[in-house]
């Protein structure tokens, strides 16, 4: 078999749902624990990282710092039918899609909790930012879900968030917000057709108080254009199962947004978080034709070198036969226009 061809699925996906409607109140379980994948990390794995040290880069290793990339430029025109990313760092999208402006994971802040200050300045100035007609959220770690940067919003933006997350939305005023469990939808109008959005299941947790563990859901989200293209915003994941059964349910993804960064050590960080090659083999699992590389060069958040994510990826995506054109390895601030089908 070949293996630089992505896996489609052969089964018959079952069919997508029927979207929910936007901003209904809803109860949840108490929490969702249920979900993890994985058990999250005991008393015996702190102790190890602390009695290690070990999740920050060597110092000699910080010298890379200076050569991450940075290229910010000004975000491409578009139209009804146009599909485009342009990455402001870390997990932060600026997606244009049906004639929408969607936001991802917006950190414009410099510094987060619990984090040193990031490393590349955000792509894209706030006020260069077109009008935004909605945010997705992918879980509520700090470094996914900023207040400060949600502040900045106009109180009517349309929120898009993981189970249990509305009413943490609702307390900041915050008017047209909506949550759903995985595999559930919404559809947003836009001036060329309805874009729906699907909340997906990923490998990871949340957490964002002492109290609070798994009370909220985690996930990413697919993005579907009127015309049908496809993009997968991973948010933040561990490698497994469930990329496959993502490719198997929404056919013909064209951009999977996945994460490459804040990989090592691995024995604490494998469940939670992709390395290089793993994000190359959820993008074949999911049957996606373009990998957009995202969640490293911004907050250094683990032990590897600064550059190593992007040089790894880039070597297993041409062990995998994939063609260097299908890796968008963007810059921080750069942008990429998907043609069209």
């Amino acid at each position: 078999m070949n293996t630089g061809t992505p896996v489609l699925p052969h089964a018959t996906p079952p069919p997508l749902g029927e979207p929910r409607p936007l901003g209904e109140t809803r109860t949840w379980p108490r929490d969702f624990t249920d979900r993890l994948t994985a058990p999250l990390p005991g008393v015996r794995a702190l102790a190890r990282i602390a009695r290690d040290g070990k999740l920050r880069p060597a110092p000699e290793a910080l010298r890379e710092i200076q050569e991450l990339p940075f290229a910010p430029g000004p975000m491409p025109a578009t139209g009804l039918t146009t599909v485009a990313l342009t990455w402001a760092g870390h997990a932060s999208w600026i997606i244009r899609i049906g004639g929408l402006t969607v936001l991802t994971d917006p950190v414009w802040s410099r510094k987060i909790l619990g984090t040193p200050a990031r490393v590349t300045p955000v792509g894209v100035r706030w006020e260069d930012l077109p009008d935004i007609d909605a945010v997705v959220i992918s879980h509520n770690h700090y470094d996914h879900l900023d207040a400060p940067t949600l502040k900045r919003l106009p109180r009517e933006t349309p929120l898009l968030l993981p189970a249990g997350l509305a009413p943490w939305a609702r307390r900041r005023g915050f008017t047209q917000v909506t949550d759903l469990d995985w595999w559930e939808a919404v559809e947003l109008p836009a001036p060329g057709g309805p874009v729906r959005f699907d909340f997906v299941p990923a490998h990871h947790w949340s957490k964002r108080t002492l109290t609070d563990t798994c009370r909220s859901l985690w996930g990413g989200w697919v993005l579907t254009a009127p015309d049908g293209r496809r993009v997968h915003f991973a948010g933040d994941t561990g490698y497994g199962h469930w990329f496959e059964e993502i490719g198997r349910r929404y056919v013909g993804i064209d951009l999977a947004l996945l994460p490459i960064g804040a990989y090592d050590p691995r024995w604490m960080l494998r469940p939670v978080h992709t390395d290089p090659e793993e994000a190359v083999r959820a993008c074949r699992d999911l049957g996606a034709r373009v990998l957009v590389p995202m969640h490293w060069s911004t907050f250094l958040l683990s032990a590897e070198a600064p550059m190593e994510p992007l040089h790894r990826v880039r070597a297993a995506w041409a062990a995998a036969g994939r063609p260097r054109d299908d890796l968008w390895d963007l810059p921080v601030g750069a942008s990429r226009v998907l043609g069209e089908r």
